[in-house]
């Protein structure tokens, strides 16, 4: 496996009491799949992606990236939030760049990539513009082309789409469809959405409520090249959700009893 998570448990220590986020996570990753992790708020999908960006230690356990144990903050991986964190004081083109920049690429090379990566994203003639000066689906696109620039063979993405209006969320799907589909870089995606989950993953994860813990590992059997729009008006579509939904809604109903 590329990427393998072996008896993961975090415990948050505080002094109103110890959280349990995680408890005895087990997952395969094969290299280059697109993986979704859904579950009721709280779950601990986020502090998944955490640990696998190093940036939280877990409590017990480990993490193996391409046959290395995790150990520290590993060069290979990219973060998508849902905020799109990007340098209000620079331009489209440098907050691209930026990442490169912080590598040691020189001026040419990192110009040339992110030139690149904005016509991929549909960016052409928005070069200059300031953060300030673009839509919260086009900030978005920055974020993600960011990210790609410095190559990395992971990408985790924290409900990127989010805080987004339901048209551009379609869209941006659709374009990260097209980037993964391009690149096979391995993206391991949380989100709230079973629709979207569906849509975008070649398999979903349903974590149980607090501690999350897996429930379901399920293989969605949509065949790629798939578009938002044409997926969720399938039969196929509307089978799996129905199936993963009743999995989805007794842990969401658990939360909600408390």
């Amino acid at each position: 496996m590329y990427i393998d998570i072996r008896n993961l448990s975090v415990t948050y220590k505080s002094p109103r009491g110890d959280v349990e986020a995680l408890k005895d996570i087990n997952i395969g990753i094969e290299k280059g799949s697109f993986i979704s992790v859904i579950g009721p708020s709280g779950c601990g999908k986020s502090t998944l992606l955490k640990v696998i960006a190093g940036l939280v230690k877990p409590t017990s356990g480990e993490v193996w990236i391409d046959g290395r144990k995790l150990e520290g903050i590993p060069q290979n991986i990219g973060f998508v939030f849902q905020e799109d964190t990007l340098l209000p004081w620079r331009n489209v083109l440098g907050n691209v760049e930026i990442g490169l920049e912080i590598r040691g690429v020189k001026k040419e090379k990192r110009r040339k990539r992110a030139l690149e990566l904005i016509k991929m994203a549909g960016l052409n003639g928005f070069e200059h513009k300031m953060p300030y000066e673009l839509s919260g689906g086009m900030r978005q696109r920055v974020a993600l082309i960011r990210t790609l620039a410095y190559d990395p063979e992971i990408i985790l993405m924290d409900e990127p789409f989010g805080a987004l209006d339901a048209q551009t969320r379609i869209i941006l799907q659709d374009e990260l469809l097209k980037i993964w589909q391009e690149t096979k870089k391995t993206i391991i995606f949380v989100t709230h959405d079973l629709a979207e989950a569906i849509t975008l993953s070649e398999i979903v994860i349903i974590l149980t409520a607090r501690p999350g813990t897996i429930k379901r590992i399920y293989e969605v059997p949509i065949p790629y090249p798939r578009f938002a729009l044409d997926v969720r008006s399938s039969s196929e579509f509307t089978e799996v959700f129905n199936v993963l939904w009743k999995d989805l809604r007794e842990e969401v109903m658990k939360v909600k009893a408390h």
